[in-house]
């Protein structure tokens, strides 16, 4: 498992692949997430009625690479960027009010064309990178890990769930609500 010591030989991945600790999970996870991203830039980039999208998918593809250095070296997220998200959130959760109010209330099952499962496996790498964060904090590799990381995770997988419904309202595609027969209390969902 040791890297190759010949630069010739392309055996190591990542410079930090064998190290024991949650921060390379984490920094895999977020690689994963901006490769999500990017698919599902690539898929909107050919759906016309999408385009608007394209640059808040660009920004947020290089956003999560950003998310994934600034625990092990400098802090590449900022308070802008996070205002920034914050904006294109509201905008495009009033979007999808204005058509149907109320649509972000309830627990829908994943479905959707792409780019829409893609963005449903970034929500979901979204939430295992915070997960990681968890483990990181834990394992006391850092003293603090900066705020704006989990913040831009957390707002980033509402973000992504967002955009799917989004997409879905846009091409008339319903997600079957879902509720859980495990939890009795009613799901809230996100509101905008």
């Amino acid at each position: 498992m040791k890297p190759e010591k010949d630069p010739s030989k392309l055996c190591c991945c990542y410079s930090f692949i064998n190290d024991s600790g949650w921060l390379t999970d984490y920094e895999v996870l977020t690689d994963e997430l901006s490769a999500q991203l990017g698919m599902a830039f690539s898929v909107a980039e050919t759906d016309a009625a999408l385009s608007d999208l394209l640059p808040d998918l660009d920004r947020l593809q290089a956003l999560a690479l950003h998310a994934n250095g600034s625990i092990r070296g400098k802090l590449a997220v900022t308070e802008e960027d996070l205002n920034w998200l914050q904006t294109r959130y509201e905008h495009f959760g009033q979007e999808i009010n204005a058509r149907e109010p109320g649509r972000l209330k309830n627990f829908v099952l994943p479905r959707g064309l792409q780019p829409v499962p893609e963005l449903h496996q970034a929500r979901s790498t979204a939430k295992k990178a915070l997960r990681c964060l968890v483990r990181v904090q834990e394992e006391n590799r850092r003293e603090q890990i900066p705020e704006e990381i989990p913040r831009f995770l957390n707002m980033l997988c509402n973000f992504c769930f967002l955009l799917t419904v989004l997409i879905n309202q846009r091409r008339g595609t319903v997600e079957p609500h879902f509720v859980s027969q495990s939890y009795r209390i009613k799901p809230k969902g996100i509101e905008v």
